[in-house]
């Protein structure tokens, strides 16, 4: 079998056996738009120099070797700008994803993989296509608001820079939590972990308080979840809100700007404010 090592400019370098379906059918690049920079029949070498060359040329290294990757059934799946289409019906799909675990492709909104991650995903938003019963599909702007570029790594698991939320929301699929619960428990669940974090605070029992703030920030990831929303992203959009907020301290809470007095506000102006 011949293996070819394949560069696309300001991308990456990858390996594959099959040149046109890995880069052109699944990733939708065209032939000027990538070029062959080695063939080879010995997977050894192969899968050495593709690490070589993505280190060279200064992209993202492969944690597996080309050689270790357990072989894919490569489902043909066809690509447009909007969706992701299966070869297959909606009732069969869990059972194909499983197949093709570690699948990649490239779509306008990024690389999408298959995964113990992303399955469940799309198992709840996949959707019959309405020409063809055979076939189903995901939106691929949906499936990137779920899992950012950063999100998918090399190494064929998910990954992110906020690893502890990734591990919370695997943890609460694993439980049917997003399966099963709705945004309405969760945030009873929130109420009855803030009492908890209240009577930790009364009585000065540090082990508990931390364990409290602890669950409640397990609820919330959760929470935001099931509102289709990252709790990543909850935190950015707040962070940018205060980032520049302006204010003081008045009895132990800071107080923005827009709801200080008349006079505190001229104190914060002479720099007498906190």
């Amino acid at each position: 079998m011949k293996y070819y090592l394949y560069h696309i400019p300001g991308k990456k370098i990858g390996v594959t056996c099959d040149i046109y379906n890995r880069v052109t059918d699944q990733q939708g690049y065209q032939e000027n738009e990538y070029e062959i920079l080695e063939m080879s029949e010995d997977i050894d070498y192969i899968s050495d120099r593709e690490i070589e060359l993505q280190k060279q040329y200064g992209y993202k290294v492969d944690k597996i070797l080309y050689k270790n990757l357990k072989p894919k059934t490569n489902m043909r799946i066809n690509v447009t700008e909007q969706t992701t289409t299966f070869p297959c019906p909606k009732g069969d799909l869990a059972k194909n994803l499983e197949k093709n675990k570690g699948l990649t492709w490239e779509t306008e909104h990024g690389e999408f993989q298959i995964n113990e991650y992303t399955i469940p995903w799309m198992l709840t938003n996949v959707k019959t296509s309405m020409y063809n019963e055979d076939r189903c599909y995901i939106y691929n702007k949906a499936f990137a608001y779920n899992f950012p570029k950063d999100y998918i790594n090399k190494d064929k698991k998910v990954k992110s820079t906020n690893s502890v939320f990734d591990d919370i929301r695997k943890w609460a699929r694993d439980r049917g939590i997003y399966a099963n619960g709705d945004q309405k428990t969760q945030y009873v669940k929130l109420q009855e972990e803030s009492g908890e974090l209240a009577k930790a605070l009364l009585d000065r029992d540090d082990a508990e308080i931390q364990d409290a703030i602890g669950d409640m920030v397990v609820v919330l990831t959760n929470l935001a979840e099931l509102s289709q929303m990252r709790i990543e992203d909850c935190i950015d959009a707040a962070y940018d809100e205060i980032s520049t907020r302006k204010g003081k301290m008045i009895n132990g809470t800071f107080v923005k700007e827009d709801n200080l007095s008349v006079a505190e506000q001229t104190l914060l102006l002479d720099g007498d404010g906190n």
